[in-house]
């Protein structure tokens, strides 16, 4: 057991956990945070995406250990009342049907327009292959990152 400081969602956090332990794990039994779910286990759905300094990556697999003090961005901390652009843009779509994947592909999303405001098709394409939708909602997918970007 360890103890680490970590930034998340702009607040300063203090865990004790197994250097081990993935992220996912502090976020949802430490901390309370069940925005970011569980899917594969194996970073290939992209269910448990977050932002480490604003870059998506799969809390499955990343230690708590390696976090440091990059700072961490939950579904939770996106925008205080869920009306990021992106957010916004996926209810315009009406995007989520079970909704399991929405957290991950919504951070995929952010992340995404964060570092390209306008992306074209085989961009959006590429950074949201790793996540995965089980209800097919690929088409409004799209269509809602084209939105947010145009927001």
């Amino acid at each position: 057991m360890a103890s680490f400081n970590l930034t998340i969602n702009g607040k300063n956090q203090q865990v004790d956990a197994d250097p081990s332990t993935p992220m996912l794990w502090v976020l949802r039994d430490h901390l309370k945070l069940v925005g970011t779910k569980y899917g594969c286990g194996i970073a290939q759905c992209g269910a448990c995406t977050i932002h480490l300094n604003g870059t998506a990556v799969r809390s499955c697999q990343l230690p708590v250990s390696a976090v440091g003090e990059q700072k961490v961005t939950t579904i939770e901390g996106l925008s205080e009342k869920g009306d990021h652009p992106v957010q916004k843009a996926w209810l315009e779509h009406d995007v989520p049907q079970c909704g399991y994947c929405q957290a991950g592909q919504i951070m995929s999303a952010a992340a995404l327009l964060e570092k390209n405001a306008n992306p074209s098709d085989e961009e959006i394409e590429s950074a949201m292959n790793g996540n995965i939708c089980r209800c097919g909602t690929y088409l409004r997918i799209k269509a809602a990152v084209k939105t947010a970007a145009n927001s």
